[in-house]
């Protein structure tokens, strides 16, 4: 068979057979030139690459980071301040309301003092005649759950003026003076007073429609008139009202 690899022959005496084998090439060159050398050498360049890409990518993370939280003291700071400007705003806010209140206060005391002694002279020649004057009158009975302040209580046997004094009047403290009556109506029939009660709004300054408004109420109105005051009465369509 032209395929065997070995040569059999007897030598000798001790009929030992013979065997003689030939070499066989094992190792092939490809034809494209790829060795192991080639790509290990190419593995190598790719893990160092890739080695390369890591540190880039820690170090930019790395950097993200330091950037990240520099913004995020930044940020903390700037709204710590804003806090602090904000605060200090509503201090000065609270203080200047507070001034502003001490000042109306004050203010709307001086107005009392000033026109309630008057007040007698004033509605007599109106036709009223009160004997009596008391300021900032404290109505309450608990029990039937009555509670109103008065700036200005004037009376005389057959009536009672109730006078709300304010700055400058609104129509909301116009419906509150309309509430007042109807509390200090239920408290004088608690105490059997049949006298009639009217109401007055005075103010330092009076806008046409909140004085009008008041006057819709039945209200006297009680305004300043040069070096005095004047008292204006509901009439034509508007009437006084008693409680």
């Amino acid at each position: 068979m032209k395929k065997t690899c070995a040569n059999f022959s007897k030598t000798g005496k001790s009929g030992i057979l013979n065997i003689r084998s030939r070499n066989i090439a094992l190792t092939q060159t490809p034809e494209s030139g790829l060795t192991f050398e080639k790509v290990w050498a190419a593995i190598q360049a790719t893990n160092e690459q890739m080695k390369e890409n890591d540190r880039l990518l820690k170090e930019a993370m790395k950097e993200t980071d330091r950037f990240l939280k520099e913004f995020m003291q930044k940020t903390d700071r700037q709204r710590e301040e804003a806090d602090q400007r904000m605060a200090e705003t509503n201090r000065q806010m609270k203080e200047t309301d507070k001034r502003f209140g001490e000042i109306t206060n004050r203010f709307g005391e001086m107005v009392e003092y000033m026109v309630v002694p008057n007040m007698v002279v004033k509605f007599r020649e109106l036709g009223f005649e009160f004997e009596k004057t008391h300021r900032d009158t404290v109505i309450a009975s608990k029990e039937h759950d009555i509670f109103t302040e008065v700036d200005a209580f004037l009376e005389n046997g057959d009536k009672v003026m109730i006078v709300e004094i304010k700055n400058k009047p609104s129509v909301d403290d116009i419906n509150d003076h309309v509430t007042r009556m109807e509390k200090l109506r239920a408290y004088a029939d608690l105490h059997n007073d049949k006298r009639a009660y009217l109401g007055a709004m005075a103010g330092v300054v009076f806008n046409a429609g909140e004085k009008t408004y008041a006057l819709k109420n039945g209200f006297y109105v009680i305004e300043p008139s040069g070096d005095t005051f004047s008292i204006t009465k509901p009439e034509g369509k508007y009437h006084v009202r008693e409680w």
